[in-house]
Formats: structure tokens, sequence, C-alpha cells
């Protein structure tokens, strides 16, 4: 039995230049951090030894690889020549809420495949491996960046090359500067989950027009000067970098924000927030909020109907949690 953990993450700043359309033309950039929430992968040889057993959001019986419905555990085993298992999926969050649930899915069960089969790469490897199944193998039209930030962890700048290559550069913070940071984020439940893709397509597409990208130059711009405030301990810069990058990020494509998701916002910036924004493509998951520590109280109220996701920073990424060899042999 091998159990890998990976968590999922935030997006700060510079969303959308993780895009290919984009960063082949301009390079992009993102600030981001993993978070204590966390997708869990099991996997040990199956009773039935060429056939599949897999437990996710459902369960699926299959006597060879072409037969597996799920589309990222299909190719992965694939690539590393899996058969015969037994493999499990739990998950601290459901899927399709802005946090980066697929590609930590994706970097955890490259994780496992690895240990499984006695390999070893390191963690931007992993990621590398995530973006190639995802976008290159499985054609979707996501970016770069929740691959990095999962299977990296901790609060990162990561850069995105014209030619490809992805450079992720740890923040170090002060103590003080982390528990503010962290004791200043407040993430809330829209009760809506989505897909990513149709969004993600839109956006795609709308590069060929100039506000649009020039929306993204600015968005790249905030991520910049959001490292070198955080580097220099301005935490509470995060407020209005976050609200300047909303305003933008709704301009980008139909369908990011909307008339539910806008009220909850506006009620927001009225009860204490400094900033904020929807995490992921848009449409629906999570709202994120920078709200100074004395303001918590007044904002829960505001947002009474909307669950509260309290949580902090995970600073390992993706990770082995349990090896039994023997249980393999």
């Amino acid at each position: 039995m091998i159990i890998t953990k990976t968590p999922f993450r935030i997006s700060f700043a510079g969303g959308g230049s993780d895009l290919a359309a984009y960063y082949e033309k301009y390079g992009g950039a993102v600030v981001s951090t993993a978070i204590d929430k966390y997708v869990y992968l099991s996997m040990h040889p199956y009773f039935f030894e060429n056939g599949y057993l897999l437990k996710y959001s459902k369960t699926e019986h299959a006597e060879e690889i072409n037969q597996i419905e799920h589309p990222i555990i299909r190719e992965v085993f694939r690539k590393y020549g899996i058969k015969g298992v037994d493999f499990n999926s739990s998950s601290d969050i459901p899927s399709g809420t802005g946090l980066g649930s697929s590609s930590a899915f994706a970097c955890g069960l490259i994780q496992l495949c690895n240990a499984y089969t006695e390999r070893y790469i390191n963690k931007e490897e992993i990621a590398a491996e995530a973006c190639h199944i995802e976008i290159d193998v499985l054609g979707e039209p996501i970016g770069k960046q929740d691959q990095y930030a999962c299977s990296c962890g901790g609060l990162s700048f990561i850069e995105f090359e014209p030619s490809g290559s992805v450079t992720v550069e740890r923040l170090f913070l002060p103590y003080d500067g982390y528990r503010r940071l962290s004791g200043n984020l407040m993430l809330f439940y829209t009760g809506k989950s989505r897909s990513a893709g149709g969004i993600l397509s839109e956006q795609k597409k709308n590069m060929t027009d100039g506000k649009k990208t020039e929306n993204l130059h600015k968005m790249v711009e905030l991520a910049r000067v959001l490292k070198k405030e955080l580097l220099n301990n301005n935490i509470d810069a995060l407020g209005e970098i976050l609200h300047q990058g909303w305003m933008y990020k709704k301009e980008l494509a139909e369908g990011i924000s909307g008339g539910a998701i806008d009220s909850y916002y506006e009620l927001a910036m009225k009860n204490g927030a400094a900033g904020g924004k929807l995490l992921g493509a848009g449409g629906g998951g999570f709202l994120l909020f920078y709200v100074k520590e004395e303001n918590h109280k007044r904002l829960r109220r505001a947002m009474g109907d909307l669950k509260e996701l309290p949580f902090g920073f995970d600073n390992k990424g993706t990770s082995i949690i349990y090896y039994n060899r023997q249980s393999l042999l």
C-alpha cells in the first residue's frame, strides 16, 4: 500500500498568464500558495492481477487500460504501465471549486505511480509531467500554474517563459509576515461548482482582443508588484492587489463573474474586506478575501449564508505519507 497527499492551491495574482496562448508570446507570472487542504490517493495490488478497481467519485471495474473512464487515471497508468491495482481517492474539497483539484489529483497520481514502480522524480518534474498529461495528451484548455503550485507547495512566484520552461521561486517571509498573511485571508464557498474548460477556452480565444490582452499584461505586473511587497513584509498590499486583479480578470471572458458573485463581493467590500477574487477560472467555487482580523466577525455575519473554509498554508507539496513495500510483493 502506498498513499500520497497533495495540497490544493489558491492564486493571488497573475492567473491566466499561465495559458500558452499568452505566455508563448509575452511570458507570464503568478503568485500563489499551496494550502492545507488535500487530495489523498492510495494504491495496492488488486486481487485480479490484470484488472483495475478504481474508486474516486464513482467506482470503476476495468479489465484493460482502454476501458478506464477517468481520463487522468487512464493516461497516467498508461505512461507508467500500471495494471492489476486497487486505487482509491478521497479529498478535503469537492472538485470544480477553483482550488486546482484536477491538477492536484494529477500530481498526486504521478507521485503515486513513481513510488509504485520504484522510480524517483523531483517535484518540478512531477508538475511538468502533470502539465503534459492534462494539456498535451488530454487537450484540456488549462494553464500550468496549478500543477507547479500543488506539486511544489509553499508560497511561490512562478514564471512561465515563452519557451515553455517554468521557474518556481519560493517566497520566504518573516514569521510575522506569514502569520499576518494567513490570518488575514478568508475563504467562502459560493455553493456552485463548475468546469473551468468553457471559460478558459473563451479566454484563450480572447487573446486576440487587444483590451483583454492588455488586462493580462496588467495582471502579470500585479504579480511582480505583489512579490516585491511580500518580500518587503508589506502584507497589507495584498488587499488592493487582489481587488485590482479581480477587476481586470472579470473582463477576460463571459461567465467569470455574475449577479450573485458580484453581490457577495460588494457585500464583503462594505464589511471589512480590503480586496478579494473568485478563485479558479470563474463561474463558481470559492471567494477569497483579504480581511484584517479585527473585521473577521463583521464579514462572517455579512456572508452568513455562505460556508466559510478555515485554512492554513502547506509548505511540502505532494508527498508520500505511507509506504509499505511488503504489501506490493
